[in-house]
């Protein structure tokens, strides 16, 4: 089983690495793009054996506990068989 974790930012947190980016791509021309939030990615692989509920519950906490900030950082956990 693993799990996917998605780690960004609080929208009220500054993010100038994303808005380096929004410049970079308003001046490759592409103006219709209004933000840029720059976040992490992370795959947990998980013991087969533990049950879905256990699973997530191991994820969530990884996230919580190590993956993100819970100060400025929001996470979310998608699990996949």
């Amino acid at each position: 089983m693993k799990a996917k974790v998605y780690v960004t930012l609080k929208p009220s947190v500054l993010d100038p690495q994303g808005k380096a980016i929004h410049h970079s791509v308003e001046l490759l021309g592409f103006g219709q793009v209004t933000d840029i939030r720059q976040g992490k990615y992370f795959e947990i692989a998980l013991d087969a054996e533990l049950s879905e509920a256990d699973a997530r519950k191991s994820a969530e906490k990884i996230a919580k506990d190590v993956l993100a900030n819970p100060v400025i950082e929001d996470y979310k956990v998608e699990m996949v068989k």
